[in-house]
């Protein structure tokens, strides 16, 4: 199994084929998408597209989101981590942090746990100099998540009709919050 990170309690991967059915629960609730501005998915097939996009933008960019795999019972949680974003602000591409967890694993600080090492392998092993992230208004969990990494909020902008908070951190920034130990 290739991994790129681990933390306590999981195990963050590239996404495989075999996990659109741990995949389908995740995108099929509603919920989870409240803020996102997409349908549901209800396809196994159109499960394993998003899969092939994601493991082409391994191929086209050397990163791509990763799979959170829980560690005691290797149950799929979520997915994590980076991306070359090239559409939401086509005017700028940028390196996108973001998380997307199962219902069942909300507010535990999953999803802060596995942004910062995250943003930690952006900066770190890519050489990234900065990263940035987008959370509808609304979505109060994920904009705390985005404090609590210590991103700093930048504007507003509005995408697809919906207002968005703009995060930003810069590798300066992370390093004098993350010195090396």
């Amino acid at each position: 199994m290739k991994f790129f990170v681990e933390t306590s309690r999981f195990i963050l991967r590239e996404f495989r084929m075999e996990d659109a059915a741990g995949f389908l629960s995740l995108e099929s609730d509603p919920e989870v998408l409240r803020y996102i501005g997409t349908p549901p998915v209800t396809d196994i097939k159109k499960i394993q597209e998003i899969i092939s996009h994601v493991r082409q933008q391994y191929q086209d960019n050397g990163i791509g989101r990763w799979v959170i795999v829980n560690k005691e019972n290797e149950e799929i949680v979520g997915w994590t981590g980076l991306k070359l974003e090239k559409e939401i602000r086509p005017e700028k591409p940028y390196y996108d942090l973001g998380y997307r967890l199962k219902r069942k694993y909300w507010g535990q600080g999953i999803a802060t746990e596995t942004a910062l090492v995250s943003l930690d392998y952006g900066f770190k092993q890519l050489g990234l100099t900065e990263i940035f992230a987008g959370a509808h208004v609304d979505n109060i969990g994920s904009n705390r998540v985005l404090n609590k990494l210590g991103m700093e909020l930048l504007e507003q902008f509005t995408f697809e009709e919906m207002l968005c908070n703009w995060y930003g951190m810069d590798a300066n920034r992370w390093n004098e919050q993350h010195p090396p130990s």
